[in-house]
């Protein structure tokens, strides 16, 4: 008699990152988002390419799987939905027309809807289908943080936009067992709050809220008080209540109105136009209020439970700021936040509660974690790659491991960009060295080139140094891994340069060009930077190529940026590298053991300008 392996595919879709993820008698085996395939970031449609993905990965079919898991309850969701409209009621009636053809065309018959998709995909009936489960989203958000992360027990806080209804919850999770213990309901919301900063200083919500963290180091926190005064009330214990009459996301399509654009003195900043001193200042302000809320829940969360571990998932979880300060200023020994976070995440953390929880397998926690540095997605081997750049009419080099690493170094040393596809994808929203795009730390022409002539993005933003583990403490103050690049903390007082009298007179945009380091394409306008350590366990050829940087320059810091241009999902074969190494002033790309050089290569051609084909974030 042969022991069947347990197989339980997750999924998220239908409200934004939708992915799949596959577990393997509870071992996670694969997971990938479907804007990965489609080219459509934030794709929220049926995940059908990361399913078909996540089961070839795994040599199996829908047939094999035993359950497959939705990451929330829609009928919850929509009990919320129409409860807030009777609350709310007369207001918001042009917001609940606008919901209620897709909920009763799709979202309310979820289970059908996804029967359906399922047995298109596989060509099973109904019938055979395996069995649907469905988790509650912030269930979801919380087993995907406490499962794979390296405690046997420990608290664990879910923050984020809203799922059912909750959109803050605490949980205590020991052994295969997550317990809740209390939660903050919709309307009231930080993650909502955070992205009604993002609307109002013209970002794109659900996707330009890292463009928000990333503006506060070069404004001044001038809002605070006026934040905690007009729009927030937060209890000692970290606990809050929005003032509803500011805000326009409960009743109608925008996320602030007019009262909100008033007491901020003006209107919705227009996406794509200048950035002021306000704007810097109100991402300055809004951030900060978030780190004190954040702490405040931690010291309560570690107060009622006892746990000296944290771990953290959540859309608002992705706030690196807040993570390190939460990591150097709060009560826990260390906290652990899951790298997919948001809602594709969400697919993974599905999958694992029915394991752990409706299954009930036991579990032993893993000290390096069960996530395998999130390198969860599709590879591709020597011999596919070069088939596809035969197909290509690309001009290569093949180069074994040692003489690769040893050529990138030399190239990344004097100052050029390059390509970087290795192994597997990375899940989640942040490249870690599986596709990347890769520079010179110490170059103080990095930021600007990769921002404006190969990310085509706004200047302001900041790139992350991936350093080697073991030299994280002689650049950083942070003595701990951080594989995930979730936090930011200060690049080391010794690393650092003093600003002259005249530099610190400069305001906003101005400060950027100042060299703060000797790592100045890493160190933000405030001195940080937002780490990934690289481990040799997880990416030994990311590991090897930083060897062979620091052997050359003294230096074992590079920039690490995702491989894709504004707009565009990071890339996910060989031709979505080729082609965006083709369209930018990338330098070199190097696809496993192939080498390209751009002098070398033939006229790129394209019928019409590829800037239009992805939408601005």
């Amino acid at each position: 008699m042969t022991n069947k392996k347990n197989l339980i595919l997750g999924l998220s879709a239908f409200y934004h990152d939708s992915a799949a993820a596959l577990l393997v008698d509870g071992e996670i085996i694969a997971a990938a988002q479907e804007e990965r395939f489609t080219r459509k970031k934030h794709d929220p449609s049926f995940p059908e390419k990361a399913i078909c993905y996540c089961l070839s990965e795994a040599g199996v079919t829908l047939n094999d799987i035993d359950h497959v898991v939705f990451y929330d309850k829609p009928l919850v969701k929509f009990e919320r939905l129409l409860e807030t409209y009777l609350h709310y009621a007369p207001n918001g009636f042009r917001s609940f027309l606008a919901a209620m053809p897709v909920w009763l065309k799709e979202k309310l018959f979820l289970k059908a809807t996804l029967k359906k998709a399922l047995s298109a995909l596989s060509g099973l009936k109904q019938s055979e289908l395996p069995r649907l489960l469905f988790n509650d989203h912030h269930r979801s958000h919380a087993a995907s943080a406490f499962f794979p992360a390296p405690y046997q027990e420990a608290a664990v806080l879910c923050l984020d936009g809203v799922g059912e209804w909750a959109t803050s919850s605490v949980w205590h999770g020991k052994d295969n067992l997550l317990t809740p213990l209390w939660e903050i309901d919709f309307p009231h919301s930080l993650g909502l709050l955070y992205s009604a900063f993002t609307y109002y200083t013209g970002f794109k919500v659900n996707a330009g809220e890292y463009k928000l963290m990333g503006l506060a180091p070069y404004g001044e926190p001038k809002y605070v008080a006026l934040i905690f005064d007009k729009l927030i009330d937060v209890k000692e214990d970290g606990t809050f209540r929005l003032d509803m009459s500011y805000f326009n996301y409960a009743t109608g399509l925008t996320m602030v109105n007019d009262k909100f654009c008033q007491l901020f003195g003006g209107p919705v900043r227009a996406p794509e136009s200048v950035l002021g001193q306000k704007e810097m200042d109100i991402a300055r302000s809004i951030q900060e209020v978030t780190e004190l809320i954040v702490l405040k829940m931690a010291n309560t969360i570690h107060r009622e439970t006892g746990c000296e571990y944290l771990c953290l998932a959540g859309g608002v979880a992705l706030n690196c700021v807040s993570n390190g300060r939460l990591l150097r200023e709060g009560p826990f020994k260390d906290i652990w936040i899951q790298p997919a976070a948001g809602d594709a995440g969400g697919a993974l953390g599905a999958a694992l509660s029915v394991w752990h929880e409706y299954l009930g397998k036991s579990r032993k926690a893993n000290p390096l974690d069960d996530m395998k540095g999130a390198y969860l997605g599709s590879q591709y081997s020597n011999d596919e790659v070069e088939s596809i750049l035969k197909g290509l009419g690309a001009r290569y080099h093949r180069l074994e491991d040692e003489q690769l690493m040893d050529t990138l170094a030399d190239v990344i040393s004097s100052e050029q960009i390059i390509g970087w596809f290795q192994g597997r994808m990375e899940f989640g929203p942040r490249s870690l060295g599986g596709r990347s795009i890769i520079g010179d730390s110490r170059s103080p022409r990095t930021q600007s080139t990769m921002n404006l002539k190969i990310k085509y993005r706004e200047s302001f933003r900041p790139f992350a140094p991936a350093v080697k583990v073991e030299n994280v403490s002689e650049w950083f103050e942070l003595d701990r891994k951080s594989p995930y690049m979730l936090l930011v903390a200060p690049v080391k007082m010794e690393k650092c340069k003093e600003m002259t009298e005249e530099q610190k007179k400069l305001f906003g945009i101005e400060r950027l060009h100042v060299p703060r380091s000797e790592i100045p394409a890493v160190t933000h306008v405030d001195y940080s930077a937002r780490v990934q350590t690289i481990h040799p366990e997880t990416n030994p050829r990311f590991y090897q190529l930083a060897d062979a940087f620091e052997k050359k320059s003294g230096c074992p810091v590079l920039v690490n940026t995702s491989f894709n241009v504004r707009g565009e999902p990071i890339v996910c074969t060989p031709e979505d590298a080729y082609r965006c190494f083709m369209r930018t002033e990338m330098d070199c790309l190097a696809v496993e053991n192939f080498i390209m050089y751009k002098n070398e290569q033939p006229e790129w051609h394209e019928e019409s300008d590829w800037r239009n084909e992805f939408e601005l974030d």
